[in-house]
């Protein structure tokens, strides 16, 4: 199989491709509809080395199945034969990208068709094309506080890799900066309203500020506050509420995705900024008798959820002062490689495990999947430039 070709020699080609080379590569797999221009983006401008960008390149192919590693390394041969024949992927037939068969017999499933055979299955939450333009998800990040101890340097860049991120999948991104409690619970009340939210499919909402166990800080939180005063919080469970069936009938039976960057409590101290509020940081009910049917119906009042909280309760989220937040980068890496393949439990699962192997020795943190309601597996189905990309 050609994606265990890839793989055999990926170690060697991330030590020997070109910056020039992975360039020509991601051309050659946009034009084939393998690649769309966000991940070919993300290849270029997501990674500083040209080890990390050939590393990148391979392990998105890979993930997007044979077909994809069979034009990839067809493109390899054609492009540096060189370094095809040092690979070793010369022994053998030559790669060639998969023929079309000319004999009688099954005709090979196209993008449209794989999609079409998901979408008829019970098991999986229906993603209609027309649905997939009328996308919208909620994106807010707090990065300047009123006190500026509390400040989240590298906010900005999570903020722009999720921003990224969202359109890749064919969101259309309602975004918000710097917001109080107040205004935080505000725009998810108006989200709730959203004239898309009667078409789209599912909805994304990220959160990313600093946070206590069951809340997310304001940017006029502070430690010290009078007695009449009330903390600058909003609570993490109104977020439920505001996109719940009884307040946003719209969303019945759609998927609503929330990821949340932010600590979960107080930890030790540590060089690396984290996301916590401690000042040390550097950087309606019914009778049920006598009822008539008359087009009445009682629905389940919190269903197809499922949350991505970056961290377990009671402990702190790391972000680097420049790169930003672990869990946006493993999102936005993850997403980038597996959103046309897997659901989004396995995409999450996929972002917890990168924390398995966590690259800071002294320190843990483990993101956790809270309040999952989902009654059926949501693949985004991600748009490409020249239609759906495969699955």
């Amino acid at each position: 199989m050609a994606e265990k070709k890839l793989f055999n020699v990926r170690r060697k080609f991330v030590e020997e491709a070109t910056n020039a080379l992975i360039k020509q590569l991601l051309d050659d797999l946009f034009g084939d509809g393998v690649l769309n221009k966000g991940q070919k983006n993300c290849v270029l401008e997501e990674n500083s080395t040209t080890e990390d960008k050939a590393r990148s390149l391979i392990d998105m192919v890979m993930a997007k199945g044979d077909a994809a590693s069979r034009k990839m390394i067809a493109h390899l041969q054609s492009r540096d034969p060189s370094l095809y024949s040092k690979l070793g992927l010369s022994s053998g037939q030559p790669a060639q990208p998969e023929p079309q068969k000319e004999q009688q017999g099954p005709t090979p499933l196209t993008s449209d068709d794989i999609w079409r055979k998901k979408q008829n299955d019970r098991d999986i939450y229906p993603v209609a094309k027309d649905f997939m333009s009328s996308r919208v998800s909620l994106l807010i990040t707090n990065i300047k506080f009123t006190d500026e101890r509390l400040n989240r340097n590298g906010a900005e860049k999570d903020e722009a890799n999720m921003e990224k991120q969202l359109k890749a999948l064919g969101y259309e991104v309602v975004k918000h900066t710097n917001l109080t409690g107040k205004a935080i619970d505000d725009a998810l009340n108006e989200f709730s309203k959203h004239p898309k939210l009667k078409e789209t499919d599912s909805v994304l909402v990220v959160i990313m500020s600093h946070g206590k166990r069951d809340t997310v800080l304001g940017v006029d939180w502070k430690k010290k506050i009078s007695d009449n005063e009330r903390p600058d919080e909003f609570p993490i469970d109104n977020i439920y509420k505001h996109l719940n069936p009884e307040k946003c009938p719209a969303l019945l039976n759609k998927p609503k995705i929330i990821i949340i960057q932010a600590c979960r409590g107080e930890g030790e101290g540590s060089a690396l900024v984290r996301d916590g509020a401690n000042a040390a940081v550097v950087s309606d009910d019914a009778d049920e008798g006598n009822i008539e049917d008359d087009g009445l119906r009682f629905v389940n009042k919190e269903k197809d959820f499922i949350s991505l909280l970056s961290c377990t309760p009671d402990t702190v989220s790391y972000r680097h002062s420049v790169e930003g937040s672990f869990l946006i980068k493993f999102v936005d890496e993850v997403f980038t490689a597996y959103a046309q393949k897997d659901d989004i439990e396995e995409l999450f699962r996929k972002v917890m495990q990168r924390f398995e192997d966590f690259s800071i020795p002294a320190k843990r943190q483990m993101p956790t999947k809270d309040r999952c309601t989902l009654t059926k597996r949501f693949y985004f189905f991600q748009p490409s430039e020249a239609g759906f990309t495969s699955v």
